[in-house]
């Protein structure tokens, strides 16, 4: 299976990782935070590749040598100059698939993460964040999984570049999960070619006023820092209720409301004290009069991005499921 010069430095790693958010308003391609749902990775060296699901969210998975964390720990290794062609496989994920929350990105940096893991982390964090953004294709999502917290991206084609930062500890998000998928592709093909030299002004100025006011605590600006008018316009349409829920969500109790990602998950920010419910009802009633049901969900930021558990053999809790090796972390569900 291994020879010694690659064999594993361990017998068994599961590492948890964030969902993520991308663009938050107009911060199109470029702003990320992670937030509080969590995806599991659970990698092992083995006689033959196998591939074991736990849970929901996981529709479609690949159970053989195709599926996308096998591919991606086996870049790693290749990477490394580490050779184990066999591994035990095991997925949990609590990210809805397709839905704007970054199920692709989180499951991509939890292979990378946890392949580096087994074989004694010979690759940096820098390394797997260009190896994740290569393979994503979004820094901002792979970039708030990777790093926690919230960041700012950015990727000309061979190189990425994020800074991380801390937001307000006080936001809270109430995540409005349709129950429908919107693919990427979908989404980005309602966009137009070209955008009026006004509307990349507008959006680039917004852009800037949101992120400094995330990082210096401004959350009296959020409400038109929040503005875009790039992505979102275009793609309401393929959202009933989401023109409603991002024009009224102030008037409810919210600092402002945004597509979450490509969609079509909304995310109405609001400030610990709010009022909860009275936010709640309005979401819930929006979408219900344009025909959507839609799980609500309170969320906050993870400012931590992957944990990491390394067993072996001998421990108590090698043979336990992904998510009981490491539990989400406390308050994944949050009040306000």
């Amino acid at each position: 299976m291994t020879d010694k010069a690659t064999r594993p430095a361990t017998d068994r790693v599961v590492v948890r990782v964030p969902a993520s958010t991308a663009n938050i308003g107009p911060g199109f391609d470029s702003l990320g935070m992670a937030l509080s749902i969590y995806a599991w990775v659970d990698l092992a060296p083995a006689e033959r590749t196998v591939v074991t699901l736990h849970g929901d969210h996981l529709e479609g998975v690949a159970r053989d040598k195709s599926n996308l964390i096998y591919e991606v720990a086996q870049s790693v290794f290749a990477r490394a100059g580490a050779r184990i062609p066999e591994l035990a496989i095991g997925i949990r994920s609590d990210i809805p698939l397709t839905r704007g929350l970054g199920s692709s990105a989180s499951a991509i940096v939890g292979a990378l993460v946890a392949a580096n893991a087994l074989i004694g982390e010979p690759l940096s964090q820098d390394e797997l964040f260009q190896m994740a953004t290569a393979l994503e294709r979004h820094p901002d999502n792979v970039g708030a999984s990777i790093y926690g917290g919230m960041i700012a991206a950015a990727w000309d084609g061979h190189r990425a570049e994020a800074v991380r930062f801390d937001p307000p500890e006080a936001l809270r998000f109430l995540a409005a999960i349709p129950d429908f998928e919107l693919a990427t592709k979908s989404a980005r093909g309602v966009l137009p070619q070209q955008v009026a030299r006004e509307d990349a002004v507008f959006n680039v100025t917004h852009s800037s006023l949101l992120t400094a006011a995330l990082a210096t605590g401004r959350l009296d600006v959020l409400r038109h820092a929040l503005r875009d008018k790039l992505h979102q316009p275009y793609r309401a349409p393929l959202i009933p209720g989401m023109e409603r829920v991002l024009r009224e969500a102030p008037e409810h109790g919210a600092l402002g409301a945004v597509l979450s990602g490509a969609g079509p998950t909304l995310l109405a920010l609001a400030e610990a004290g709010a009022d909860a419910e009275g936010l709640e009802s309005f979401v819930r009633e929006a979408l219900a009069e344009a025909g959507v049901q839609a799980e609500l969900r309170w969320l906050s930021p993870d400012l931590n991005g992957p944990s990491v558990r390394l067993l072996r053999a001998g421990d108590g809790d090698f043979g336990a499921a992904p998510d009981a090796v490491l539990p989400p972390r406390t308050g994944t569900e949050v009040r306000l």
